[in-house]
């Protein structure tokens, strides 16, 4: 299959008209053929894109166009250096499918035209690879991530081959350094296939790259000691590089299938060494040379605009017209501005293309989740509040059938913590994916399975963004205070499902889904370091038609809501549970009616008697609930005239108003639950401003005063925790004392009686290590 000396000549053509339509999509708004002098009004007036990455990038794509038409290959192109777009586009528009996703931009020199003009203008496209960009599944933003969104990708994907660009800036990032382990997890009979390339193009915007200047038999040792077997490309001859690139492609195609074929036909067990190519060129080549007197190509000058004044300067004007016209475009593009026919026939066919591979629309092949009934996992509840679980704990055996039923397009990813988060009900049906050596002590370890753990927050994401983005479903679960770990990244998926919705050739993919668990309330092995709750703050900047909060309060809810966000398509989920025994509220009937209202009076809980309420006690979260209902308790005790009502908040969405987010609640909902000049005490899982931000135009917002996590905290008794933070019962009493009127001078025996209860209970920690029976044990009991 080694290409033909004919094959490579139009391969080298073919690249020239993809550098030539990166280059033009950086300058040009008019005369995009060049069929009459450049001049300065053809240029943009605002220089903006990065060539330095483009012909590495270019030349990547014509070669795997070759292999993928020789072999008929299934194979998606993940571009991870930065500023990747012109390329990407470039090539879209080469093998037709841009014109065919957006027919505004048609394969002729009027869509050259408006290709160009596009790019990075306004109303245009952006100067990476984005949503927009045909044949993408990574956002190119952000560096780090390309590897892992590669091997996300071909996870339960037998039949497909993954070729991954890492840059050689974004190789320097902690994610990506961690990505190289990614082999430990591929299954060669299961799973396809990543090829990365490191494109060692010598530097970044400013500095050289670490991995281009070290000796070429370090680098290569790096990689084998990472589990690959490196081939290096290197040189500025093209020619040359045409043959190199590809052979080693060739080789590579080959070895990954020789190891496919070993596992899948001969048995072979063990851990393979799978092929990668360095691929070392220089920084923007082809482009200039020299500008100003000083080098360019293959320098940090070639990263942006090599030509930055080609308006004002007729020497730059100059100096691009020739650059442009290096790539001979009169015998690349037609008179009509197609590509000539000899480059149209590189292209792969239909959804062959890499721009137009199914696998990069991945809600084109997504298939539903076959969902068990949740309900049979529900926790019985014969009286409110008096039945204890552990509420991730029944979660898993729910998941347990899920996995059971979808054994090849789900899987619960997390950082080592499965077990730890009390989820450890799938072990008897799956194992944890590791490919490397595995003891005799080992549990749940085995080549195959559907849970994958690494301590890397950005490994794990990385692999489920992958995965959802190509087509299937799962979870990523993890320790509620290192989910910070992976804010950027969140936010990048978060606006990628934000510009998809607005594409209608984009399909819906499954949301991703967020089991956030030992959680700041219950951190007893561990302390204020595992103690955050702010994830949910970062989540609630993003737009809101994609992002979704939840705060079960207990076992029952946790089930109605999982069910929910496994069924949901196009959002980031974030669910917020604990893992340790806590009373189960609500019966299942009534859980789910609370779950679809998303906020509600708890009557059984409440002595308002369906009057105006005195106080309003709201709570959002398992362990402000409890607080909440103890402190209902103490004031049906203590201060039996006083009329009270509890709302509980499950979906925290439910406090904007609608035109702030689908869920939000009209003002008059809103009053009707909180009344709009009662005093309401809210008892928040997470930092108190973010309630207040969310209510703060609602009616009776004057009269809101909100409890939650003001960082407070270390190794504790769980009760200690919530008093370090004034969210405990007693301190809740206190502040309706203090809070309705009339209250506080006839009562104020009853409040010197709760802050001397804190006092007593907070000596008790100290001297018997451990909550004292009457907070420890007690129950709803009415």
């Amino acid at each position: 299959m080694s290409a033909t000396e004919t094959e490579l000549g139009l391969i080298d053509a073919y690249w020239r008209a993809a550098n030539y339509l990166s280059a033009g999509q950086i300058y040009l708004m008019a005369n995009p053929l060049l069929r009459e002098p450049l001049r300065p009004g053809h240029i943009k007036p605002r220089l903006l894109g990065h060539w330095g990455t483009s012909p590495g990038l270019n030349l990547c794509y014509v070669h795997l166009n070759r292999v993928i038409r020789d072999r008929d290959l299934d194979m998606i192109y993940v571009m991870g250096p930065g500023h990747g777009g012109p390329s990407a586009v470039a090539n879209a528009w080469l093998e037709g499918t841009y014109s065919e996703v957006y027919p505004e931009v048609p394969q002729d020199a009027a869509g050259m035209g408006r290709l160009f003009r596009q790019f990075s203008f306004p109303g245009g496209v952006p100067s990476h690879v984005a949503p927009e960009t045909p044949g993408s599944i990574h956002e190119g933003g952000e560096l780090g991530y390309s590897l892992a969104h590669a091997y996300g990708a071909a996870f339960d994907n037998p039949g497909l081959v993954v070729a991954c660009i890492v840059g050689d800036g974004e190789a320097e990032t902690g994610p990506l350094a961690t990505s190289w382990h990614s082999t430990k997890f591929v299954d060669p009979v299961h799973d396809g296939a990543v090829l990365p390339i490191l494109a060692l193009n010598g530097y970044k915007i400013a500095n050289p790259a670490v991995l281009a200047r070290i000796p070429e038999d370090e680098l290569r040792a790096l990689f084998e000691g990472c589990g690959y077997a490196p081939v290096i490309v290197s040189g500025d001859d093209p020619a040359r590089v045409h043959r190199e690139m590809a052979a080693a492609l060739d080789g590579a195609l080959d070895e990954i299938a020789r190891i496919q074929h070993a596992a899948r036909e001969e048995g072979a067990t063990g851990r393979p060494r799978w092929p990668m190519i360095i691929l070392r060129t220089p920084k923007g080549w082809t482009g200039p040379k020299e500008v100003d007197g000083l080098p360019v190509e293959g320098t940090w000058r070639a990263h942006q605009v090599p030509l930055a004044r080609v308006r004002e300067d007729p020497e730059h004007l100059a100096q691009l017209e020739a650059w442009l016209r290096s790539y001979r475009p009169e015998e690349l593009f037609d008179q009509d501005g197609r590509p000539a026919a000899a480059l149209r026939g590189l292209a792969p066919a239909g959804d062959r293309r890499m721009s137009a591979n199914p696998h990069a629309n991945g809600g084109r092949l997504l298939r539903p989740l076959d969902l068990p009934g949740f309900r049979a996992h529900a926790v019985r509840v014969d009286k409110y509040g008096t039945t204890t679980a552990e509420a991730t704990r029944v979660l898993g055996g729910y998941l347990r059938d899920v996995v059971s039923a979808n054994p090849e397009n789900f899987r619960i990813m997390g950082p080592d913590e499965t077990l730890s988060n009390r989820l450890g009900a799938v072990f008897e049906v799956t194992d944890r994916v590791f490919a490397g050596e595995r003891l005799g002590t080992d549990e749940h370890q085995a080549a195959s399975g559907r849970v994958m753990e690494v301590l890397s927050e950005h490994l794990c994401q990385g692999w489920l963004e992958g995965y959802l983005l190509t087509g299937r479903h799962g979870l990523f679960n993890t320790y509620e205070a290192f989910t910070h770990i992976v804010d950027a990244m969140f936010n990048q998926h978060a606006k990628w499902l934000k510009v998809s919705r607005g594409l209608p050739w984009r399909a819906p993919v499954a949301s991703l889904n967020y089991l956030l668990s030992s959680h700041v309330w219950r951190q007893d092995h561990n302390g204020f370091t595992h103690q955050d709750p702010g994830f949910i703050d970062v989540v609630m900047n993003k737009k809101p038609e994609v992002v979704r909060v939840y705060l079960p309060p207990d076992a029952n809810t946790l089930l109605s809501v999982a069910d929910h966000c496994l069924r949901s398509r196009d959002y980031v989920n974030v669910v917020v549970a604990g893992k340790q025994p806590a009373p189960v509220w609500l019966p299942m009937d009534e859980a789910v009616r609370h779950c679809v209202r998303g906020i509600g009076i708890w009557e059984w809980a409440s002595t308002d008697g369906g009057a105006d309420p005195d106080v309003v006690l709201a709570c959002a979260g398992d362990v402000p609930t409890l607080e909440t209902l103890a402190a209902a308790d103490l004031l049906r005790r203590l201060l039996p005239d006083l009329r009270v009502r509890v709302v509980n908040v499950v979906d925290l969405m439910r406090l904007l108003p609608p035109g702030e987010h689908p869920h939000g609640m009209p003002d008059a909902e809103y009053a009707s639950l909180f009344t709009p000049d009662k005093p309401v005490i809210f008892a928040f899982h997470g930092y108190p401003y973010l309630v207040h931000r969310l209510a703060y135009r609602r009616p009776g917002h004057d009269n809101l005063h909100v409890r939650g996590y003001k960082e407070e905290g270390t190794t504790t008794t769980p009760f200690d925790m919530v008093m370090l933070n004034d969210l405990d019962r007693y301190h809740l009493v206190m502040d309706v004392i203090d809070r309705v009127p009339g209250l506080g001078g006839r009562v104020g025996h009853i409040r010197q009686r709760m802050a001397d209860t804190r006092l007593r209970l907070r000596a008790y920690t100290r001297e018997h290590g451990e909550d004292a029976p009457e907070v420890r044990d007690w129950v709803w009991p009415y």
